[in-house]
């Protein structure tokens, strides 16, 4: 996953420029189908935002695959979990694009997992359905994987808060602190 994220911005980084360089100000719509896909996949939705209100008019409206990246990312806006996965399911995504939203679509459904682990101490089956966009058979893959229990009647999921990697060293802020601590200690 890192690798793609490096890709990403790297990619990212390259449309941008092609944007700004591009002639009479106007990217092509690749460019610009891209680099939204990849503004929704950074989870960066003001550059997206500000990033359709550049396209032209006449680029979107013979481009459809723009519109329908940018009804996702109004999906993302709202927050509409369900919504988002039905945008991302409802179009038939060509290349390069494809690539990018897959990889969107993953990143979308892990940040509700974690969240449903973090927030929920039981949720509904349909609910964890509507905000992941799973089949029943992929939730109890997930619930297996994450070691969430599944109540007998398959109604009721109990999520366990996913586990936060422990920094490998620590800011100059704790150290201070861990410092001040230490010599209050000895001066008492």
């Amino acid at each position: 996953m890192l690798n793609m994220i490096t890709n990403f911005d790297n990619l990212c980084s390259e449309l941008e420029k092609q944007e700004l360089e591009a002639p009479n100000g106007v990217a092509s719509p690749t460019t610009y189908a891209q680099l939204l896909a990849i503004y929704l996949y950074q989870n960066d939705l003001c550059n997206a935002k500000f990033l359709w209100k550049r396209i032209p008019p006449n680029i979107i409206s013979s481009n459809p695959e723009i519109a329908a990246i940018w009804t996702v990312g109004q999906k993302l806006w709202k927050k509409d979990l369900a919504g988002t996965y039905q945008a991302l399911a409802i179009y038939n995504w060509t290349e390069p694009i494809s690539n990018i939203i897959r990889a969107l679509e993953e990143r979308v459904r892990e940040r509700a997992l974690n969240l449903i682990g973090r927030s929920y101490s039981s949720i509904s089956h349909n609910t964890l359905v509507s905000m992941t966009g799973l089949s029943n058979e992929a939730i109890a893959q997930i619930c297996k994987e994450r070691k969430w229990e599944l109540s007998e009647d398959g109604t009721t999921i109990k999520p366990i808060p996913p586990v936060q990697p422990t920094p490998l060293h620590t800011s100059s802020e704790d150290q201070l602190f861990k410092l001040t601590e230490f010599v209050t200690f000895l001066e008492n």
